[in-house]
């Protein structure tokens, strides 16, 4: 199907208006001295994350608003006030006062998305504890080896939790002072050694001082897979609220009524950042579903929560698209106005199936753990190009750079100022949620940077209009008889095929050329894999892309190798393809 190369920017939906429309011109105007000033911040010049986030609404009409709606199949929805979050966080924080817990202690969570994970995140964080929300569905080893890395004192998960994954490697984390339990089942919990998180908020009083937390002052420890067994911990400061807080504006539109769905799990750093921090700070309603990935009921909620901002991930879109567009045309979503997209790079097609099934195009952007924030974005501000990553969002500078290698120095690159040439993509290293180190390795926090520049490792372009576009990671770039080939392009345009639900791309090692392009593919429901099928899709690849990029081999996959937040790894497919060792795999989604 031909489309344009462009989605011109629409008009407000009803009475909404976005928050910006000039991008030149509010980028010129920008300053992050002005943006943190939007905030209250505590005495002396301090700021608290949860305060923020929670106490700053306790003035004014939102306090008894609903900040977190929770939702779950057979269950009655559960709703929390601003004011009632505020009780709460304040009781979790005396739990950990009167358990000793000290300023920059280390707390991890690991629990569904139920009350008591967000309640405790906010109150850790009140306490000016450090905070890892962890996924519940790691096993044993992988919670062992973050908590002793992170050196936890204090862990919030539930009874059921516990005994399948922590009692039996409880002597293993010599850290861990306290296990905080919450009764999946309610009632009392029995364990031995463990605290009874529920009876202790009851006692707790909800009356606290929100401690007086500096910008400076460490608040997140998120981990991100490596290639390696052992994943890096990426430490972020209080000051990283700032950019929360605008970029919910920038590049979601959040107004204070809005109805917000982030689907993103805690675990991952989106949902923290955007599943908890940006929409509390914007005062609006977040829905919160409590259970896994189904198209119907997701369509369903969608439709009678009425959700007008909405934020996802590729893999869960095209999990839409493989259940087809009639399941989705069974419903109406009259209040959605805005979508967007983080997780890996947004295929062109899945942005066109938004404009032409829900209405509204995908709004992909881009950032990392190590960002805390979202740096690049289409925005309502300007118009869309399906596939691009977006252009930087005010107060981001972005650049294209080349390695200048010197022998034993620290990095130097050089920015490439010509339109369309690939390179690393970097950026200007002033923005309040930057991270400030890995976890205990400063040597590998060094080589981020190269003078004032962030080296993000992903490989991109900027076209004349200063739109970026990906091109993969530095080291997922396939070099096949001296070209380069970016997995992503190539995975697009198998997605391009009917039959195609998902794809991942491989440089796999050959004699003659370096390497050659292996595709591995899922199908839509109702297609077979079969020879048949196989050729079809080489030739529409070798249509679209040319005989020296498109795949020389095609393998068939029930699904794809990818982490719970949706990105397809194929640093796997790679390493199970060559027999190579796998590195850590704590975070890949259960039977990928």
């Amino acid at each position: 199907m031909n489309r344009p190369a462009v989605i011109h920017k629409t008009s407000p939906v009803g009475s909404v208006k976005p928050h910006w429309d000039d991008y030149e011109g509010e980028r010129s105007r920008f300053s992050w001295r002005k943006a943190r000033q939007a905030l209250s911040g505590m005495p002396g010049g301090g700021i608290n994350m949860a305060f923020e986030a929670v106490d700053r609404h306790l003035d004014t009409p939102t306090r008894d608003s609903v900040a977190l709606r929770f939702v779950a199949r057979n269950q009655p929805a559960l709703d929390l006030s601003y004011a009632e979050l505020a009780r709460q966080t304040n009781r979790f924080a005396n739990v950990l006062e009167g358990l000793g817990v000290q300023k920059g202690a280390h707390l991890f969570v690991l629990a569904g998305r139920m009350p008591a994970l967000y309640i405790a995140v906010l109150g850790a964080l009140k306490k000016g504890v450090v905070v890892t929300p962890m996924f519940s569905a790691f096993g044993p080893e992988p919670i062992a080896t973050r908590i002793n890395l992170g050196a936890g004192e204090v862990l919030v998960t539930t009874d059921v939790l516990y005994q399948r994954k922590i009692k039996p490697w409880r002597q293993q984390m010599p850290s861990l002072r306290h296990v905080l339990l919450v009764a999946e089942e309610g009632g009392l919990t029995q364990e031995p050694d463990t605290l009874d998180l529920g009876q202790l908020l009851r006692e707790a009083s909800d009356a606290f001082t929100t401690v007086n937390t500096s910008g400076q002052d460490p608040a997140l420890l998120h981990f991100t897979s490596g290639t390696t067994g052992t994943p890096k911990g990426a430490l972020h400061v209080h000051e990283a609220v700032v950019t929360h807080f605008q970029t919910g504006r920038y590049a979601l539109d959040l107004h204070e009524e809005d109805r917000f769905w982030c689907t993103a799990d805690p675990g991952w750093v989106t949902g923290t950042s955007y599943g908890i921090m940006a929409p509390l700070l914007q005062g609006v309603t977040s829905l919160i579903d409590r259970e896994e990935f189904d198209a119907e009921r997701w369509y369903h909620l969608l439709a009678e929560e009425r959700i007008s901002v909405w934020y996802t991930a590729p893999t869960a879109l095209r999990m839409l698209m493989k259940a087809g567009k009639a399941l989705a045309q069974q419903h109406r979503f009259p209040a959605l106005r805005f979508v967007a997209s983080v997780g890996e790079p947004l295929n062109p097609e899945a942005v066109w199936w938004g404009q032409e099934v829900l209405g509204l195009p995908i709004h992909d952007n881009w950032w990392q753990t190590e960002t805390g924030g979202i740096m690049i974005a289409n925005t309502p501000a300007f118009d869309i190009k399906p596939g691009s990553m977006g252009r930087p969002l005010p107060g981001i500078d972005a650049f294209i750079v080349e390695h200048l290698e010197f022998e034993g120095e620290p990095p130097r690159v050089r920015v490439l100022e010509t339109p369309d040439v690939e390179g690393e993509l970097a950026l200007r290293a002033n923005w309040p949620s930057m991270f400030r180190g890995y976890l205990n390795n400063e040597t590998r926090y060094a080589k981020c940077f190269a003078g004032d520049l962030y080296l993000t490792g992903d490989l991109a372009r900027r076209d004349a209009e200063g739109y970026f576009w990906f091109v993969g990671r530095a080291d997922d770039v396939i070099k096949s008889a001296g070209h380069l080939i970016g997995p992503f392009e190539v995975e697009s345009v198998l997605m391009e095929h009917a039959a195609v639900a998902e794809a991942g791309v491989i440089g796999k090692p050959d004699p003659v050329v370096g390497e050659v392009v292996k595709a591995f593919v899922s199908l839509k429901d109702g297609c077979t894999a079969n020879e048949m099928l196989r050729m079809d899709i080489l030739a529409h690849a070798r249509k679209r892309l040319g005989p020296a990029v498109a795949p020389k081999e095609i393998a068939f996959l029930p699904v794809l190798p990818r982490t719970r937040s949706g990105k397809i790894m194929r640093r796997l497919l790679k390493a199970r393809e060559l027999g190579l060792p796998e590195g850590d795999t704590s975070t890949l989604e259960a039977g990928a």
